[in-house]
């Protein structure tokens, strides 16, 4: 596995970590209080996990997309180690 796609899965793996903890926090928080936004929250919680699980098995299981693409590679870099920077701040605020 190249570099590159070795830290974009890092990124990857580590959002499916914060994404696990800001749902289960939100899960909470929508039993106690029931409102639509904290539905909203676990509805983005969930679509961006599935999103990154699925990311993760694609790097495994199709280097092949990626393998010829050093820009791609970047890209998808860049863009994951965004989404983490992201979702840190997310989820330093909601623990907060």
């Amino acid at each position: 596995m190249d570099q590159t796609i070795a830290v974009a899965s890092a990124f990857a793996g580590i959002n499916v970590v914060l994404l696990t903890v800001l749902t289960v926090i939100w899960i909470r928080n929508y039993r106690t209080f029931r409102t639509p936004l904290i539905l909203g929250l676990v509805a983005f919680a969930l679509v961006m996990l599935l999103e990154n699980a699925t990311a993760l098995y694609f790097f495994f299981s199709m280097k092949m997309f990626y393998g010829n693409a050093p820009s791609v590679q970047q890209a998808v870099a860049v863009l994951r180690g965004m989404q983490f920077v992201a979702l840190l701040f997310l989820t330093w605020v909601t623990l907060k």
